[in-house]
């Protein structure tokens, strides 16, 4: 997903205002910044690739992989909760990426947050907050059910993933109020930006090439037959 200054004004303004619906729980989030794609260009932003070493520095926030660590390939994915491409791919690539090649013990796959709004920033608190072993089948499920809380009233089909999910209201709110891991949410989204060239949402690297957009499954396994020969 591009996003263009003007395309960036007209999504802060809508999701200004749904920010403004959650209430009390998210005015934390007004201290995270808004995204500004394309108006700072990162230097990497014409290479192709950028060394596995640099991107596999560690995550401030903690990891959310899954796959063998002893994989050939991996595939890091940078997505925002609120992108539609991001909830594409996650409907129709993902379940066959995982069901050919991650559970195969072929592809290592890391999941990092690019938050492009505060709406995004509060659908990875909740599913940060809901724990390691809930964390993928919740990104699952608030890309699946993207149209029912990205709305201006997000508050009641939040709270209700939240609930299926084990949270409480109370703990959710408490989850949005967690400075560190708002910062640490910006630090990646930042380094994601300014030194890997991230300016679009999905934007996945394999074994460190960078490419952009809600890949297909074979657009994947075009890129994943040279690690695979033999």
């Amino acid at each position: 997903m591009k996003i263009t200054r003007r395309e960036f004004a007209l999504s802060t303004v809508a999701f200004g205002a749904a920010t403004l619906a959650l209430g009390g729980a998210v005015a934390s989030l007004s201290r995270f910044p808004q995204m500004r794609l394309n108006i700072v260009r990162s230097a990497l932003a014409d290479e192709p690739s950028v060394p596995v070493a640099d991107l596999m520095q560690p995550n401030p926030l903690g990891e959310m992989a899954i796959g063998d660590e002893k994989a050939p390939i991996t595939v890091i994915e940078y997505a925002s909760m609120t992108c539609p491409h991001c909830a594409h791919f996650s409907e129709t690539t993902f379940p066959e990426l995982k069901k050919r090649y991650i559970d195969t013990g072929k592809v290592r796959f890391l999941f990092r947050e690019f938050p492009l709004d505060q709406l995004a920033a509060a659908g990875f608190i909740l599913a940060r907050c809901a724990g390691p072993d809930k964390f993928f089948p919740l990104i699952e499920t608030l890309f699946a059910k993207q149209r029912e809380w990205v709305v201006q009233r997000p508050l009641e089909p939040l709270m209700a993933i939240a609930k299926q999910a084990g949270l409480s209201k109370q703990a959710f709110e408490t989850c949005l109020d967690n400075k560190e891991m708002l910062e640490g949410m910006e630090k990646v989204r930042n380094k994601a930006s300014e030194k890997f060239g991230v300016n679009s949402t999905p934007t996945f690297f394999v074994n460190g090439k960078r490419l952009a957009g809600a890949l297909s499954i074979e657009e994947m396994e075009k890129e994943f037959a040279p690690y695979l020969k033999g």
